[in-house]
């Protein structure tokens, strides 16, 4: 019996995701919490013909409580999304209580479960997640992940589209490490399978891109949102990857997590003086079970690797140092 919790269902992100996750066939229970509507998406989603049983759950009678309740997987993607002209640190401010909200309850009914952290400000939103596990004595850093995965698949997406209409976006694997916003977010195309082949003009083009997909987005829509579809998208395939894992598969996914408390994680947050990061790691049955070395990188992404560290050091402090 495999039970997943969405908070944040009824958002331009959680519908979305609810849909892939019923329509997978891969759980026996799916528990939807937010604020408003959930009960009716629940009951949208029954009449789909996969086994998993849907409940939507609101606030009032302990609703948050109930779907976390068993629960092996948690998907946060709870909070306001970003907006024309607002920074991640107004975004920040709303978010974070949110999730200290939330994981106060994870603490008290569900510490064993692996939280996936979709929220942004990623960078922030996380640190916020651990604290407030810590404070509760429960925190488990192979089982608390920032969900980066859209980068990676940004990372892919973008370079097919430069290389030619025939380029297959899933024939590259392309490893993304640092944070998830902005010039925090590093494309390793030096280790892309198989290698990418652009000039460096255009390979700088696509590298921003990646950073800074999400404003393009965020204006596409003109003010109506920002990246949902694709970051449902995302977060089920780190979800398939933790389900994988779980079921005894070798599995490699980049995440943001605490370094310190991952395996092979110590040695990277001292050579890069911050405690949290998105490398690729190895998940196993219980989370995270080794985080693995970043490697040879280019010149030029070295010096992006340290814009990218003096960033995730500021976000990471506003995290912490929430009170």
């Amino acid at each position: 019996m495999v039970k997943i919790a969405l908070l944040g269902a009824a958002g331009q992100i959680g519908t979305p995701l609810s849909l892939l996750c019923k329509a997978s066939n891969l759980f026996d229970e799916i528990a939807l919490y937010d604020v408003v509507h959930v009960p009716g998406i629940a009951t949208d989603l029954m009449h789909i013909d996969t086994k998993a049983k849907v409940d939507g759950y609101l606030p009032d009678n302990g609703g948050l409580k109930k779907a976390l309740l068993g629960a092996d997987i948690i998907v946060v993607t709870a909070g306001i999304a970003r907006k024309p002209g607002m920074t991640r640190d107004d975004l920040f401010k709303t978010n974070a209580y949110i999730i200290r909200g939330i994981f106060n309850e994870v603490a008290a009914t569900c510490p064993q479960a692996t939280c996936c952290v979709v929220t942004n400000p990623v960078n922030s939103i996380v640190p916020v997640a651990a604290e407030t596990l810590k404070k509760a004595g429960v925190f488990d850093p192979a089982r608390l992940f920032g969900v980066t995965t859209l980068d990676a698949v940004r990372a892919s997406t973008f370079a097919a589209h430069a290389l030619g209409e025939y380029s297959d976006p899933k024939s590259l694997r392309v490893p993304v490490i640092g944070g998830h916003s902005g010039a925090t977010i590093l494309p390793l195309y030096s280790q892309a399978q198989p290698p990418v082949n652009l000039d460096d003009r255009t390979l700088a083009t696509v590298v921003h891109r990646v950073q800074f997909g999400g404003d393009e987005i965020v204006k596409s829509k003109q003010g109506a949102g920002s990246a949902t579809t694709c970051m449902a998208y995302a977060g089920f395939r780190f979800v398939k990857a933790i389900l994988a894992a779980k079921n005894g598969e070798t599995v490699t996914e980049e995440a943001y997590v605490y370094l310190p408390g991952v395996p092979g994680g110590e040695k990277i947050a001292t050579e890069l003086g911050v405690d949290y990061f998105a490398v690729k790691i190895e998940l196993g049955k219980a989370g995270a079970v080794k985080a693995l070395p970043i490697g040879q990188i280019s010149d030029n992404e070295a010096k992006l690797l340290e814009i990218a560290i003096d960033g995730l050091k500021k976000d990471i402090a506003t995290g912490q140092g929430l009170q």
